[in-house]
């Protein structure tokens, strides 16, 4: 699509980087103005983000290596390659996750209502990062005739994109998904039941399933499990069903209550 942004001298500013660095930038962003509701300590909600953002970063490239990792074995040259991707969502979310839990429990934070706030701003993150994402022509679809796809035709693409032929825009798809779940998210805390780890829990239950379904669509190599299916999904076989599992948990709990309810008890 337009994956140079613009050059300013010999310094090159690519799109998915302006716009990786603005996912990560606004995702801290919600999760700072939604934190301030919840009693949360802001400088260590900024310090937590500023974790979380290094981990996924690092997270994110390690599992590109581990899922492809016959391919730098051979061509050890394009690992340059990896430090341009973004890398693996999942490997991102995972790290993420991990380091956040080490801070909280470090620094006493209220667990599952600290990664409530941070999940829509997951979400929104996700939006802008997969944008980016198609600028660079990576994470692209398989070959298609449907109406709407997508041909890049830039060499300066990400490698190994097929140039001239029409993709499924699995970027745009993925960035939908998580536009609606943002939506849904900041929905379903006004309704029903509320109790603490809902929000990120369902979250992980929405993406789940919404990534497992949209990788049919992705034609990159990104690693396979058992030969039947991406390492994506199968991450996802494990993380819809725990989510499912903690929700059931985190609602039987003792002090549930209704959001309009806990609202009045809070003021």
């Amino acid at each position: 699509m337009h994956p140079i942004l613009f050059d300013l001298g010999p310094i090159t500013f690519y799109s998915y980087g302006v716009l990786l660095a603005a996912a990560y930038l606004v995702g801290l962003k919600l999760a700072l103005i939604r934190s301030r509701g919840r009693g949360l300590d802001q400088p260590r909600v900024m310090d937590l983000g500023i974790w979380i953002i290094v981990s996924a970063l690092a997270g994110a490239k390690l599992l590109l290596l581990l899922v492809d990792y016959r391919q730098y074995w051979t061509h050890p040259r394009e690992l340059g390659n990896l430090l341009r991707s973004g890398g693996v969502f999942y490997g991102g979310l995972i790290a993420g996750v991990g380091v956040a839990l080490w801070y909280m429990h470090r620094h006493r934070m209220p667990l599952w209502t600290t990664t409530d706030v941070f999940a829509p701003g997951i979400a929104l993150g996700h939006v802008v990062g997969r944008l980016g994402c198609l600028m660079a022509g990576c994470c692209f679809g398989r070959p298609t005739s449907v109406p709407w796809a997508i041909t890049f035709r830039d060499p300066a693409a990400t490698p190994n994109v097929p140039l001239g032929v029409p993709l499924h825009p699995t970027q745009l798809y993925e960035a939908g998904a998580e536009a609606a779940i943002l939506f849904l998210l900041l929905a379903l805390e006004r309704r029903g039941r509320d109790f603490p780890g809902r929000t990120f829990w369902t979250y992980m239950l929405l993406y789940g399933v919404s990534r497992f379904a949209i990788e049919f669509y992705r034609g990159d190599s990104r690693g396979m499990v058992f030969d039947a299916i991406s390492t994506s999904q199968f991450v996802s076989l494990i993380v819809v069903p725990v989510a499912i599992v903690m929700l059931i948990r985190l609602g039987r709990r003792p002090g549930s209550t209704p959001f309009g309810a806990a609202q009045r008890v809070a003021a």
